[in-house]
């Protein structure tokens, strides 16, 4: 299950979002957020779930590596709907048994919320899919720049982000490690009631923590050899320049979020 999660690794190919500048890449997932979450309606939904379809298409990331990912968080998913079915009012009681009570308002807010996770979860995925950490870091820094005129440490704060999402899949690799060991051992992790089940996930925070704080030492160690320093002065192997495509994929963006803000003012 650990092997299915696939947030913050970065898969190489030659699509046409690969080639994307990555500043452009951020900037569209942020409109593609406004834009799942500014409408009400099933038509502002569609617009945002085409835009999240044409960006998959445009990605080269095959769905099955997309449904690889999103399969583990189904059962979240699933569990916050049915809380939202069951415990938000609104427009017609369908079924009541105490005070749990479906309603049309339910339905619908369990509908969408579902929804909206679901291309919310899809969209995001894709920027890390199709962007290196390296260039996700200069990126970041480059759309943050301005803040360096009042002593924000924009550089810094690059790299830590980067630096923790690219030890996402790094951590639940050595997390599925220690759960095959821990299982050759004899330990049941997997089976039994769910008291017991967290009970045996703690002999392996224990270790998990080890490794996590090992490998920071070593990846300090390691910047530290490198003579880093930080930003100050510091040079790139790439210098990030929009191209003609990017404008083009901006525009796009913009036009898919005026349709989805347009047919939430029209109420459609």
């Amino acid at each position: 299950m650990l092997k299915d999660i696939t947030l913050g690794q970065y898969f190489p190919a030659d699509s046409v979002l690969h080639r994307m500048d990555p500043r452009y890449k951020i900037i569209a997932t942020l409109l593609m957020i406004v834009m799942l979450f500014a409408g009400n309606s099933p038509w502002t939904l569609a617009v945002g779930g085409l835009f999240v379809l044409l960006a998959q298409l445009l990605s080269g990331i095959p769905f099955r590596m997309s449904w690889k990912s999103l399969r583990p968080i189904l059962p979240v998913l699933f569990f916050t709907a049915i809380l939202n079915l069951i415990f938000i009012d609104g427009g017609e009681t369908l079924w009541q048994w105490g005070i749990l009570k479906v309603t049309e308002g339910g339905i619908e807010t369990s509908i969408f919320m579902f929804v909206r996770i679901v291309l919310l979860l899809c969209g995001t995925s894709l920027l890390t899919y199709t962007t290196s950490p390296i260039l996700l870091t200069d990126a970041i820094e480059s759309l943050l720049s301005p803040l360096k005129r009042v002593g924000f440490p924009v550089h810094e704060m690059a790299m830590m982000m980067s630096i923790a999402l690219r030890f996402i899949p790094t951590l639940l690799e050595e997390t599925d490690k220690i759960l095959s060991a821990q299982k050759a051992r004899g330990a049941c992790v997997d089976s039994g009631k769910m008291a017991d089940r967290v009970k045996a996930l703690i002999p392996v925070l224990v270790p998990l923590f080890v490794s996590a704080f090992r490998r920071a030492e070593e990846l300090a160690t390691a910047m530290e050899c490198r003579c880093y320093r930080g930003g100050e002065g510091r040079t790139r192997l790439r210098q990030l320049k929009a191209a003609p495509r990017d404008h083009i994929a901006l525009a796009i963006c913009l036009l898919f979020l005026g349709a989805s803000l347009m047919l939430n003012l029209l109420k459609l």
